[in-house]
């Protein structure tokens, strides 16, 4: 439980208004919102009206089909080979009802994998959906037959099959070879049930590369130019920024730019630093990249996801590094027992940010590579929910209300309301939990340790946090 003290404020409940219910825009960083509270004058914020904070909408998945125990029979084993290189092959035979007549519900993750690349039309005339139905009782939405089926999956939390890896490993590889060794059998802190295809292929391109990425890859952005605040007038004031501070020096990274590369290494402060931006979670982060001996890791976007979160990857020694909790999962890293620090990366507006840090720097308007950047590269994209499989959610907020997200002293991961901490805030009030201290930066928020020193948070929708710590307390929550 949080204990959260409070010198001005002493929250006993929230409101926040229907407007509320549906998903933060991602160009209202902070929002304001009436709530529950009181101002340096004791004056009344909002209502106290607990039951007035916005709800996430549980789905009901059904009960889960039967997960077998146990080695798989030899000839579901060898159904599921003959399927996997049949379908890629161009060849379909009777393999699929081996595996339907098993009864085995683990064996529902393989034909979710397979229904990701065979999405088309004749999906259903290749019988998998009608197979994943039989095998787990389930009614699959027709309209994106993978998606539903592997959000199911991911809430019913079945079993994986004997050999999934090596299954899964097949079926990617046929895509890009190139992801091979990635999929390393010793990464024992990889769900392999939740890594999908996010539709692009491995950004494996050298360190300081400035060409385009041709193969269908999202390219990183190592070391961009940059200019002075005054210089950043080619940006709109009320356009989004991800601001970050190193040791007194701040620089803004554009959102647009950020769409487009969602992986930028550079220089901050003296200290080298990789900025990844999980389109899909709402999530920038920042990770110092300067403390392992000898090495200077060089960050890339792999092209896979995990429950809808972006795989990036360490280029120099090809291990996974969880982009959400800076912990290598597969590789050398891995090996090393390697989790890189977190900076603490605002999301504000341009205006905000340079009134707030006046110093700063902003990326270049061409990124310093001669690129012309749309102001909307996403073109509203994400505004409509999740769109890959994240299975079920934590109801107490909507799946993309934005929370920041930050771990307390003890080890508590914390998701602050970033609605109402930016109007409490606003309004004079003071936020403390635990040892963090919750300020306003900008037209955002960040979160200091009780010595004033970066407590590393970020802002990111309320999915992607929960689901990657499902014990996370809500701020503010019955204790406050």
């Amino acid at each position: 439980m949080i204990r959260t003290r409070s010198a001005v404020v002493l929250f006993a409940a929230l409101s926040v208004l229907a407007a509320a219910c549906t998903s933060t825009s991602s160009d209202d960083p902070a929002g304001v919102t009436a709530i529950d509270g009181s101002n340096e004058s004791g004056e009344a914020l909002g209502v106290d009206d607990l039951a007035a904070l916005p709800r996430g909408e549980s789905i009901d998945y059904g009960p889960a089909p039967t997960a077998l125990e146990g080695e798989l029979s030899p000839e579901v084993a060898q159904a599921t080979d003959f399927l996997i290189s049949g379908l890629f092959a161009g060849r379909f035979g009777s393999e699929i009802d081996v595996i339907v007549e098993s009864g085995d519900g683990r064996m529902a993750w393989v034909i979710a994998d397979l229904l990701r690349f065979f999405q088309a039309p004749d999906a259903t005339g290749l019988g998998l959906v009608e197979a994943f139905e039989e095998l787990t009782g389930a009614d699959i939405d027709g309209s994106s037959p993978w998606s539903s089926a592997t959000n199911h999956l991911i809430a019913w939390d079945l079993p994986a099959p004997p050999g999934y890896l090596d299954y899964k490993r097949e079926i990617f590889l046929t895509i890009d070879t190139r992801w091979d060794p990635l999929f390393d059998a010793n990464a024992d802190d990889i769900d392999w049930r939740h890594v999908s295809w996010g539709g692009v292929l491995i950004d494996d391109r050298p360190f300081g590369d400035t060409e385009r990425c041709t193969r269908g890859c999202i390219p990183a952005l190592d070391n961009p130019a940059t200019t002075d605040a005054d210089g950043g007038d080619w940006f709109a004031d009320d356009r989004i920024v991800f601001g970050v501070v190193v040791d007194g020096e701040a620089r803004a990274y554009p959102k647009n730019i950020m769409e487009v590369h969602e992986m930028v290494n550079d220089t901050l402060g003296g200290r080298r630093i990789a900025i990844p931006y999980c389109t899909l979670c709402g999530s920038a982060q920042a990770y110092y990249t300067d403390t392992l001996d000898g090495q200077e890791p060089v960050f890339r976007t792999s092209g896979l996801l995990i429950r809808s979160n972006k795989m990036m990857f360490e280029l120099n020694t090809e291990s996974l590094v969880d982009t959400f909790l800076g912990t290598a999962t597969s590789g050398p890293l891995h090996d090393q027992g390697v989790t890189f620090e977190q900076v603490s990366v605002i999301t504000s507006t341009w205006g905000d940010w340079k009134a707030a840090h006046p110093d700063t720097t902003i990326v270049a308007e061409d990124g310093g590579i001669g690129a012309n950047y749309a102001d909307d590269p996403l073109r509203g994209r994400d505004d409509d929910g999740p769109i890959f499989p994240i299975g079920d959610v934590d109801e107490r907020l909507p799946a993309q209300e934005q929370v920041l997200g930050v771990i307390t002293e003890d080890g508590t991961p914390v998701a602050v309301h970033v609605r109402s901490a930016g109007e409490i805030l606003s309004s004079g009030g003071t936020i403390e939990i635990d040892d963090v201290t919750i300020e306003l930066d900008g037209a955002g928020i960040r979160a200091t340790r009780a010595d004033g020193s970066d407590a590393g948070g970020h802002q990111a929708f309320w999915f992607a946090w929960s689901q990657f710590h499902p014990d996370t307390e809500l701020w503010p929550d019955d204790a406050s």
